[in-house]
């Protein structure tokens, strides 16, 4: 399901669109702190399309990757700092593009020697 990245979602939302339950989604934001959705006056939680995606990757990672809370967390830290593998496989291509340019030129290096 799309996203709008203007709308605000409701817990009840996010939980329906992730198919995870509401308290999964709680337990969450408690041991992730990059999962942070606004907060209305009344405590009310509002999530917008950043902290969806936050949530859908928090998921694939426990549940498709089968990593515990903490690797989980440590690895979200780093793909949101632009470190750790690649998600996508254009990423992974744009990469070993990178990697093969890089040893070309040690080999240049070396032949020049």
């Amino acid at each position: 399901m799309q996203t709008n990245p203007n709308r605000r979602y409701s817990i009840s939302e996010v939980s329906e669109m992730l198919d995870v339950g509401p308290h999964l989604l709680r337990q969450w934001e408690e041991r992730f702190p990059q999962l942070k959705p606004d907060r209305s006056p009344t405590g009310r939680r509002y999530y917008n399309a950043n902290d969806i995606d936050i949530a859908r990757r928090i998921k694939y990672l426990i549940r498709h990757e089968k990593m515990t809370i903490k690797g989980a967390r440590i690895r979200l830290a780093q793909e949101l700092h632009g470190e750790g593998r690649p998600r996508l496989r254009k990423e992974m291509i744009d990469l070993a593009e990178r990697i093969q340019e890089e040893v070309r030129a040690m080999l240049d290096l070396l032949d020049d020697t």
